[in-house]
């Protein structure tokens, strides 16, 4: 029986995780207790789920404590992103497997630290990389290592955010750098670590361009320069194009994501409220990249994302010697407002005709990925699956070096080298 404490209550440790052990892993996993800085994240937790209420909880201050009463085998963090570092440095400390949501931290200085603290503890860290379970990713893993594609030469990634999810970002803590790192870690890791880990390949320089266009004061769609407005209360959100796409004057609509609760009240936290205006002057993150990738064995990656988009999803092409892949993902149909066609992949050998590929997806956030993911990290691994697919520090260190290099070179205008950021690490090669 593992026993686990969850560090930080967010809304996806609560929906993602705690629910999940409680329902689908209580055989072997049990919760002993949680930590949060804020007691309302705990109180509210143990509402939604009673058989949790008598639980030993505590600040971040408590950890030690925690960990010596409780024994515990896993600490599961799942707070804001600056949080994670404490947390997973002090699970190392006490020999204990770390379950990381994404991203592992905000920065390449706190990699190094989770890099050599992992190398003097018997435990370990496990990053939550679901996207890489979604069964498209898994689908496109197998056909590069049935060598379907050959050597790999460029992956083309163009993602779309759109404005229900990319404004979520500025409504919320993510958009300060210091709370997330900027969207090129908190989100842009999910898209590095999926490359990387589809052509294993280290990544070795980054160039990239970046700007604010749509959210913070200078919104072309800003309705005034007020400061510290809050949707809930806000007099000029009938003003607003980005809240009205989203929402009626009776506020009924319901809207679905697998990322994001579309009903969470505006005094559920203390000294935080998640429906901050989009158009706040503390905003400092970027929501437009491009960037452009090289590797350590020759591929090249052309990489965008946009964080307002009318439609969610991306699209994907992949190159070899051997041959070429094409995907495209329309994300979360209730919120597309035309006719897309369903997702396949198609293959076209170098000299040969093209082959739709048709993936089988199953219930469950991300293509069914999410509860594959869950039974790994609670089950332990598939044991029929015949490749890596769990994420441990290296992938979690490549994918943050590749999100602060592009922030970084968007910044200093120039290209940011992965091994001059991870200097005097112990990184092995994929």
């Amino acid at each position: 029986m593992n026993k686990v404490i969850v560090c930080g209550i967010s809304n996806r440790a609560m929906k993602m995780y705690i629910e999940a052990i409680l329902t689908y892993f209580k055989q072997n996993n049990r919760i002993v207790g949680l930590i949060d800085p804020d007691p309302r994240r705990v109180e509210l937790c143990k509402e939604k789920y009673p058989e949790l209420r008598n639980l030993p909880s505590g600040q971040p201050e408590a950890i030690d404590q925690m960990n010596n009463e409780l024994k515990p085998d896993i600490l599961l963090v799942a707070g804001r992103d600056d949080t994670h570092v404490n947390y997973i440095l002090k699970g190392l400390q006490h020999h204990l497997t770390v379950i990381t949501e994404k991203p592992m931290v905000t920065n390449v200085k706190d990699v190094k630290k989770v890099i050599d603290a992992e190398a003097k503890s018997n435990g370990k860290v496990i990053v939550a990389f679901n996207y890489r379970y979604n069964p498209f990713h898994r689908k496109i893993k197998e056909m590069i290592l049935e060598d379907k594609l050959g050597r790999i030469t460029s992956i083309d990634l163009n993602w779309y955010i759109d404005t229900y999810h990319g404004a979520s970002y500025f409504k919320r803590w993510n958009r300060r750098r210091d709370f997330s790192g900027g969207l090129s870690i908190h989100k842009s890791t999910h898209h590095f670590d999926l490359v990387n880990w589809w052509i294993n390949q280290n990544p070795v320089e980054v160039f990239a361009f970046g700007a604010l266009n749509y959210y913070g004061k200078d919104g072309e769609l800003n309705p005034s320069q007020a400061n510290h407005r809050y949707c809930g209360t806000c007099d000029e959100k009938s003003a607003c194009q980005y809240y009205r796409r989203w929402t009626n004057r009776r506020n009924s609509f319901s809207v679905k994501d697998d990322h994001l609760s579309s009903n969470i009240e505006e005094s559920a936290y203390t000294n935080y409220r998640p429906d901050a205006c989009i158009f706040d002057h503390e905003i400092d993150i970027e929501d437009t990249y491009t960037a452009t990738v090289k590797y350590d064995k020759g591929a090249l990656l052309s990489y965008s994302v946009n964080f307002s988009t009318p439609y969610e999803g991306y699209r994907l092409a992949i190159n070899g010697t051997k041959g070429r892949l094409e995907t495209t993902e329309y994300h979360e149909p209730n919120r597309i407002a035309f006719p897309f066609p369903e997702q396949t992949i198609d293959y076209f050998p170098l000299f040969g005709s093209k082959e739709i590929i048709h993936v089988v997806q199953n219930e469950g956030g991300h293509g069914g990925g999410d509860p594959l993911l869950l039974e790994d990290l609670f089950l332990g691994v598939d044991p029929n699956r015949t490749y890596d697919i769990l994420a441990g520090t290296h992938a979690g260190a490549y994918s943050i070096a590749v999100g602060e290099g592009v922030w970084r070179s968007v910044k200093e205008n120039q290209p940011i080298r992965i091994h001059e950021l991870l200097m005097n690490t112990s990184l092995a090669p994929y």
